[in-house]
């Protein structure tokens, strides 16, 4: 059975002082727990250890992630991020090909394989989108598209524990535009991931992990979402700026 989850992405919003506030408003709006249902919050890197010591001090029933990290273990990487460095300040998880990564930083699935590798080489779950783009959905391909994607990001790859590895779809034409797929639309595409991944893992293993629905997921919408056989939660972008919005989020998981 897999546990429903509710990954934030933050993006590259909230100071420091407002990330450690909004930290403490997932606290407050959590208090009574999550049920089953695992709740990841992923803020901009410079905030993540005021974030995961508001969250620890108050032992709630959140896990705090990153959004990017680099493959190497250390040195003359200006800017990057190592796997090590994520779990000293307390983070489990890891976002990684999101589509602004992949469209504005030119990231590749090559890339993206890399840093999956890198990330559960340390125990850190690897949260790895994929998605097309609206020309590709237009032209009918954003099955196979997705389909290839998976299987490039995944090369290689060895999963023990299928808790520990994460997709989540995010057609991109949804991101941030207010248009957002329907629950069809996302079961059709999720449920193809879930069979690709069956045929590289094997079934059981397929069955074990998560597939997340991204994209202009919200409140209002994500029941509908979570209906679906394949849709196991969501990765929450603007949504997930506001903690009374998030929490209602995570009750709709629980429910």
């Amino acid at each position: 059975m897999r546990n429903r989850m509710i990954a934030g992405n933050w993006k590259m919003n909230k100071t420091y002082g407002e990330g450690v506030v909004l930290a403490q408003g997932l606290v407050d709006e959590l208090k009574d727990g999550t049920g089953s249902v695992d709740v990841v919050v992923c803020p901009p890197a410079i905030d993540v250890k005021g974030v995961a010591e508001v969250i620890q001090q108050a032992n709630a029933p959140i896990a705090v992630g990153v959004q990017n990290v680099y493959w190497e273990e250390k040195g003359a990487y200006t800017g990057e991020t190592a796997p090590d460095m994520i779990t000293a300040v307390g983070a489990t998880y890891c976002i990684i090909g999101h589509s602004e990564r992949r469209g504005y930083f030119g990231e590749t699935d090559e890339d993206i394989n890399k840093k999956a590798k890198a990330l559960m080489a340390h125990g850190i779950v690897p949260i790895s989108c994929c998605g097309e783009s609206l020309e590709v959905r237009e032209a009918g391909k954003h099955v196979e598209f997705v389909v290839e994607q998976i299987k490039k990001d995944t090369e290689g790859l060895t999963i023990d524990d299928p808790s520990k590895y994460v997709v989540a779809y995010e057609p991109i034409w949804a991101i941030g535009t207010g248009k957002t797929a329907t629950a069809d639309d996302a079961e059709e595409v999720c449920g193809a991931i879930r069979k690709t991944l069956a045929e590289i893992f094997g079934q059981e293993t397929a069955d074990g992990i998560r597939i997340l629905y991204g994209g202009s997921a919200k409140p209002e919408n994500v029941g509908g979402f979570l209906e679906k056989e394949d849709v196991d939660g969501a990765l929450v972008g603007g949504a997930s700026l506001k903690a009374d919005s998030f929490a209602a989020m995570v009750r709709s998981a629980m429910a």
